[in-house]
């Protein structure tokens, strides 16, 4: 178990994308909004606990299969384009105040999602040294 990640930068933003995306989810259930919104808010908090899993426990370097952080961008990037597009929907409509409320923590949970993409992406090319040191002539 990586005791340091959960005080990292990147564990702060996977638990708080899991916890906002639980609340979301909460939201919309309660609500009885429309299932779309809530399989939205429920496999993003799924796939987000996932993750949060597989660096906590250090999968990622034990499985080597796929590179994990391409990977979670792509999550990101996905989730947040459809965040963006069923939340907007859950406030127009805004059939009830569960509704609306689980609108804006997906706007706010597409926000976390972007910065988490931001973020990976900056690691990324941050962490590995690409190519030769020394530049091509």
């Amino acid at each position: 178990v990586d005791r340091a990640y959960p005080r990292s930068v990147w564990g702060v933003l996977k638990i708080s994308r899991t916890l906002v995306a639980l609340a979301t989810l909460l939201c919309f259930v309660a609500s009885k909004a429309h299932e779309t919104y809530a399989a939205l808010a429920g496999m993003e908090t799924v796939i987000t606990f996932l993750f949060l899993l597989l660096y906590l426990l250090r999968l990622d370097a034990r499985m080597r299969c796929l590179f994990w952080p391409l990977a979670d961008i792509l999550n990101s990037v996905i989730a947040a384009l459809f965040l963006l597009v069923v939340c907007l929907f859950a406030i127009i409509t805004r059939t009830n105040k569960g509704t609306l409320a689980g609108g804006v923590l997906g706007l706010i949970l597409l926000a976390l999602c972007l910065t988490d993409a931001v973020l990976l992406c900056k690691k990324i090319s941050l962490d590995k040294a690409r190519g030769r040191s020394a530049p091509a002539k």
